[in-house]
């Protein structure tokens, strides 16, 4: 199998790491390549936060929910959707920035630090590393921003945990590829079939690991998506400037 579709294929989240540093070179090697990841217009409106000190990583893993992982990886990663940069570029240019007062603006600087979370992963995983990705950030955004001094016209949007896996967690099983690739166009038929049956299956993954008190996808999904989950987002969102109203 091709060396980089291995990689992908065997995608997991680790959250157990041994107690060894990721030196400095493999972070910047890890880094340098995501940055040639895809991104709109070129703006590499993306910036990434290095963390290696205990006290802050403990201060985020307090801030994003109580996730224990993100204090004892040796490395903790925050990706910001970063429309500060950009300003001064436009700036420079003799013009005013409104980009991140509209939808496509939030937008594009969202699908661009999911892009190059992916990206960040691959190329952490294929050194040897484990990832956990932390949505949790979102949760305390206020907090996280005055902590990491982040300016106006940028987000924390995402977190990653890296460290050498201190275990070998199993594969999570996904949804059937008929939920997922559709041909030509959108083929809403199968899905609650399909959905049923991955439940099913779910279940049973969960008996095998022994976590047979967790709920099934629908159940678990069901369980923040009948809610907004992260209410402090919007508010914080548009005290930093995105008011999404273009």
């Amino acid at each position: 199998m091709n060396e980089v579709i291995n990689v992908l294929e065997n995608h997991r989240s680790i959250r157990s790491y041994l107690e060894k540093d990721i030196p400095k070179d493999i972070i910047l090697e890890i880094l340098t390549s995501a940055q040639d990841a895809p991104n709109s217009i070129n703006g590499q409106q993306t910036s990434v936060i290095v963390i290696r000190d205990k006290d802050t990583k403990r201060k985020l893993a307090e801030l994003a929910g109580g996730q224990p992982w993100i204090e004892k990886a040796p490395v903790f990663l925050i990706f910001v959707m970063d429309f500060y940069k950009t300003e001064v570029a436009v700036k420079k240019a003799g013009k005013v920035q409104i980009i991140e007062e509209s939808a496509e603006g939030l937008l594009a600087g969202a699908v661009d630090a999911g892009i190059l979370l992916g990206t960040t992963v691959a190329a952490a995983e294929s050194l040897g590393l484990g990832t956990v990705c932390i949505g949790g950030i979102r949760n305390s955004p206020e907090e996280i921003i005055k902590l990491l001094n982040l300016p106006k016209k940028t987000f924390p949007l995402v977190g990653l945990a890296l460290g050498y896996p201190a275990d070998n967690s199993r594969k999570k099983p996904r949804l059937p590829l008929d939920t997922f690739i559709h041909e030509e166009k959108y083929n809403p038929e199968k899905i609650v079939e399909e959905i049923d049956g991955y439940d099913k299956l779910m279940d049973k993954y969960l008996i095998e690991i022994g976590r047979e008190q967790e709920k099934n996808w629908s159940d678990f999904v069901s369980q923040y998506y009948s809610k907004v989950y992260f209410p402090k987002v919007y508010p914080i969102l548009k005290e930093q400037g995105f008011k999404m109203d273009k």
